[in-house]
Order: C-alpha cells, then sequence, then structure tokens
C-alpha cells in the first residue's frame, strides 16, 4: 500500500522584549536559576497581572508579516493543568479569540515548485518554566527564570506531506521572526520551539489518521529526524495490524531515539475559562496603521529586489535573503565591491563553509563584509587570481591580517601580469614538455582545448599560482597554435 504523510506544526516563538508578559521581571537569558521569577510570575495570592504592550505589537507585527487577519478584540483565557514547571497551576493563553487569525506563508521547495502552507492562528501565551533533570540523583530541579516569558504560539493546518515541506516551512518561519526583529531565533537557548502532528493515511484518502504530537524540538536536523522516524513506526504498526494511538512522544535528538511521553489530551480536559485578571485588548486602527509603516522588508520582497537589483538567480537570492544577518552581509558586500556576482559566490561558498565548518553564526565572521569586498576588488583589478584570494581569505580568517592589502603584501601573493615574465616562464614549460607540444600539435582541434589544460597547470605551477590565468591562456594558445 501507498501511504501519505500529513504534517501540521504548532510553533512556540519566544518574543523578544525586556520584560516578561505579565511582569516586569527580565527575560535575559543564561541568568543563575530562579533569580527572575518575580511574584507575578509565582502567582501568589494578591498579585494582578498587566499586560506587556510590546508583547502585544510583536504579536501584531508577526500577523501583519503573514498578511493575516489581526483580530480586533482578543481575550485571555486560563488553561489548567498541573505540572512542576508551572507554578500558578494555569497557563495564561488564548483559545476563542487568538489575537492573530488565518495568514499563509509561501515556501519554495528543493526542485524550486513552491507551495502555501496555511496559518489557522496565533495565539498569545505565556512560558512555563523548566525541568532541569542532569545532576540531582534521581529528582528534577525546577528552574522558573523563564515562567511568565512571552509566547506566539503559531499553529499551521495540515497542509505539508512530507519532512522536507515542514523543515523548508520551519526555516521560512524562522526568517520571518528574526527579520521581523521579534525574536532572536535562537533555537539552542529555546527562543523557537518546534511541536510536530503527525499522521499517515493511505493514498488518495480524504480522512485524516489518528495523529501524533512529537514536542519540543528545537533544531530543523533533530525535526527532520523525528518526522522520518514517526512516519516509519506509524505505518510499520498500522501494517502489522495495530492501531495508532493519539499521544504526546518526545524525541531525543543525541540519541536518535523516541518515546511515548503521555496521551494526547483534548481542549476540554484543560477546562479554559476566561481570565478574570485581564480585560479583553482592543487593537484599534491607529495602532495597526503605525505597526504597518514600522515593517522591515520581508523576506519575499528582500527575495525579489535581490533577483532585480542584483541580478541574481532565484535559488541564491532565496538562500541569501532567508536570514536576515546573511541578507545585510551580502548586500554591504555588494555594494562595497561593486560586483554583486562575486559577492554572491563568496558568501554562499567561503563564507557560507567557514562558518559552517567552525559553527559561527555570519555576524561573528571574523571576515567582515567590509573585509570580503576588499578582497573581491584586488580580484576584480587582477591584483591576484581566484585561486590565490581563498588563500587570502583563508589568512584573513585566522586573522592574519587586517585586510586583504595587508595579506597579500605580507605573503607576496600579487598577482603576476607582466607579459614578458610570463611569456619566458612559458618557454621554459614549453621546453621542459617537448613530447607533449608535439602531441598537442599533432592532435586534432578539437581535442586541443582539454590538451591545453596540461601546459596551464605547468605554467601556473611554476608561478606558484601567482601567474594571471587568463594571460597564462593567451599566452599558451598563441605559442602553441602558432
Amino acid at each position: 500500500m501507498t501511504w501519505e504523510t500529513v504534517i501540521g506544526l504548532e510553533i512556540h516563538v519566544q518574543l523578544a522584549t525586556k520584560t516578561k508578559i505579565f511582569s516586569g521581571a527580565s527575560t535575559a537569558f543564561g541568568a543563575e536559576p530562579n533569580t527572575q521569577a518575580c511574584a507575578v510570575d509565582l502567582g501568589l495570592p494578591g498579585v494582578l497581572p498587566v499586560v506587556n504592550e510590546e508583547a502585544i505589537n510583536k504579536a501584531i507585527m508577526f500577523g501583519l508579516g503573514i498578511d493575516a487577519e489581526i483580530n480586533k478584540v482578543n481575550v485571555f483565557e486560563r488553561k489548567n493543568y498541573f505540572y512542576p514547571d508551572l507554578p500558578k497551576g494555569y497557563q495564561t493563553t488564548q483559545l476563542e479569540k487568538p489575537i492573530v487569525g488565518a495568514g499563509n506563508v509561501e515556501i519554495t521547495l528543493k526542485d524550486g515548485s513552491s507551495k502555501t502552507v496555511r496559518i489557522h492562528h496565533a495565539h498569545l501565551e505565556e512560558d512555563a518554566g523548566k525541568s532541569l533533570h542532569e545532576d540531582y540523583h534521581g529528582m528534577s530541579g525546577i528552574d522558573l527564570n523563564r515562567a511568565g516569558t512571552p509566547l506566539i504560539e503559531i499553529v499551521t493546518e495540515p497542509d505539508m506531506r512530507n519532512a522536507e515541506e515542514a523543515v523548508v516551512f520551519a526555516k521560512k518561519l524562522h526568517s520571518i521572526v528574526t527579520t521581523l526583529g521579534i525574536c532572536d531565533g535562537e533555537m539552542s537557548q529555546g527562543s523557537m520551539r518546534f511541536d510536530v502532528n503527525v499522521s499517515v493515511r493511505p493514498k488518495g484518502q480524504e480522512a485524516l489518521g489518528i495523529r501524533t504530537e512529537t514536542k519540543n524540538l528545537n533544531s530543523f536536523k533533530f525535526m527532520e529526524a523525528a518526522i522520518l522516524k514517526e512516519v516509519e513506526r506509524q505505518i510499520d504498526v498500522i501494517e502489522d495490524g495495530g492501531k495508532i494511538i493519539q499521544e504526546t512522544r518526545l524525541y531525543n535528538g543525541d540519541t536518535g531515539e523516541a518515546r511515548s511521553m503521555r496521551s494526547k489530551e483534548e481542549a476540554n480536559d484543560y477546562r479554559y475559562f476566561p481570565c478574570p485578571d485581564l480585560l479583553p485588548i482592543v487593537i484599534e486602527d491607529s495602532r495597526l496603521k503605525k505597526l504597518r509603516a514600522e515593517m522591515p522588508e520581508m523576506p519575499d520582497a528582500k527575495k525579489a529586489r535581490f533577483v532585480s537589483e542584483f541580478g541574481l538567480n532565484e535559488v541564491d537570492a532565496e538562500i541569501l535573503s532567508g536570514d536576515q544577518a546573511t541578507a545585510r552581509f551580502f548586500e554591504t558586500t555588494a555594494k562595497s565591491s561593486g560586483d554583486a556576482k562575486l559577492a554572491s559566490n563568496w558568501v554562499l561558498g567561503e563564507v557560507l563553509k567557514s562558518l559552517n565548518a567552525n559553527g559561527t553564526a555570519i555576524s561573528e565572521s571574523p571576515v567582515s563584509a567590509e573585509m570580503l569586498a576588499g578582497l573581491i576588488a584586488r580580484i576584480k583589478d587582477n591584483t591576484i587570481s581566484g585561486k590565490i584570494a581563498k588563500q587570502v581569505f583563508e589568512a584573513l580568517w585566522n586573522g592574519e591580517g587586517k585586510d586583504a592589502d595587508a595579506v597579500i603584501e605580507k605573503k607576496g601573493l600579487k598577482q603576476v601580469t607582466d607579459t614578458g615574465a610570463i611569456e619566458t616562464m612559458i618557454d621554459e614549460v614549453l621546453a621542459a614538455n617537448a613530447q607533449q607540444v608535439e602531441n598537442y600539435r599533432s592532435a586534432p582541434p578539437e581535442k586541443r582545448g582539454k590538451m591545453i589544460g596540461f601546459f596551464v597547470g605547468q605554467a601556473m605551477k611554476a608561478s606558484k599560482g601567482k601567474a594571471n590565468p587568463g594571460m597564462v591562456n593567451q599566452i599558451l594558445k598563441k605559442k602553441l597554435d602558432g
């Protein structure tokens, strides 16, 4: 039987506010446990929450960023459940009237096709604390610093059909929230966490299968692996005559193990009711107008501009516009160097390769956009060849010079462009390889193109890579064919 996968996501996005959603406690990451949880976060008797206006604004900006409906009146509810890291015994969230309604996110897949993923809604809520299980010898510690941190939970429709689509969508969403500046996007710190709802059904069947939810995936790699593993598990269960149970599951990215956590609750299990301490939030047109005017250039618009302004192809523009820091790095390099194509090639090539190899963010790149632009300038004016440029880049990356000129001077890498010097070098190469010269001249013209590569390689070797490759080719062809 042929099976079809159905995937929907719930994404928790931590809003980049300085204080929590209902209190003035700090949201800064990395503080000592339980030093940033105040009486409001703990739900102590007599305290009252006050809504953080900036959290409201950031949620609205997300809605505007995906062209979604913004609900002019939205209400907070209490979601009641007991868990050790939820000190109040309930979570303040939104159910019936969330701040952001239906919207759409367009994604581009590897094969170049596009797909629309529908957003059902996004609601505001407070985060819970964090349970710590290491070094407690059979016990758990509770850190409540995160309790009360503002979140939007983004809920998609079940529109994705494989792990690739889910990951591409997740990356696009990451790009949107970081471009808007509403989230720092630091997934290792829990700033974005993905809950993946997966089900399978026979190909062609309209009814959805029983779904499971795998919670708290904080990397694209882990999310892809968890989906693939769960799809395989569900198909095996069904084909062996079993039934899928609606449940919440966990996936350990380090070990690759997945396990059941608990049976999946329904909404009525949480006994939602309107929060008596918070009035409805009324969003006026003037606020929407102000926030709309402050919106930055979104990834899709930036991609289109990179294509039209810089002449990039769709694939390169998609990658370069997908991350705000990468887009800024590329654009600075392109404008400073005056060559967008070379800038694109170097950012997508040596820069990203070096960043990935070292686990470094582009904002912390040892080679700045201005340094890269200076390197490109020396390629363009024939001071160095493309091959030598990679040596210069490596030296800059390792801190061996403040700019390309300093490295070129220090290491004596300036390209040889003197015609006489190159001719002398080529004459020596031809004299040392008389048999190859004879073979070349006796070969039919259509084969000579490949054969000349040998002489180019010998000449570049003799010059230690410093000879201008174009001049080498030109002079060689003249001497061999003359």
